[in-house]
């Protein structure tokens, strides 16, 4: 009777742990596949916010008159980068808003003037934000690739 037990017991605990790692796994898994949709937001969300803000750019620097309607999509989507991304990824969309507006004020480029801005690098007001924006997306990529190993590694014991 004593094995009998023993035996009982023992498809117990190994039910247990087996229930126990299958959630753990399933967990892991679930925070993986989310961490992986809200980097491809974040990616559409940043290329859409360069290409708004290379046409502003591109219009500040030829005309005096702002394209408000432009200007108030660029801030509505710095405006989700608060909400959905690092402090330092909305603060530099931030900069890259406040410079077009202040391109604004500034004398409309000939197009020499553009031709020195590339050359000298100064044209590139985006350099920045896309490097914040490429390290962002490199931790959550990291971070999601790291629970999945974490969960394969333990589904193995």
């Amino acid at each position: 009777m004593n094995a009998t037990l023993l035996s009982a017991t023992a498809a117990l605990f190994g039910a247990a742990i087996g229930g126990l790692t299958s959630l753990v796994t399933q967990r892991t898994q679930a925070r993986a596949e989310w961490l992986a949709h809200d980097r491809v937001r974040r990616q559409k969300l940043y290329k859409e916010f360069i290409e708004q803000a290379s046409q502003c750019y591109v219009h500040a620097l030829q005309h005096n008159e702002p394209d408000v309607t432009a200007l108030v999509s660029l801030f509505a989507k710095i405006s989700r980068m608060r909400v959905q991304s690092s402090a330092e990824v909305a603060n530099e969309a931030d900069q890259v808003g406040r410079k077009i507006v202040d391109t604004y004020d500034a004398p409309e480029k000939t197009f020499l003037e553009l031709r020195e801005m590339l050359a000298d690098g100064s044209i590139d007001i985006l350099s920045r934000f896309s490097d914040v924006c490429r390290d962002e997306l490199d931790s959550l990529r990291s971070q999601q690739f790291r629970g999945t190993t974490f969960s394969a590694h333990r589904s193995s014991r």
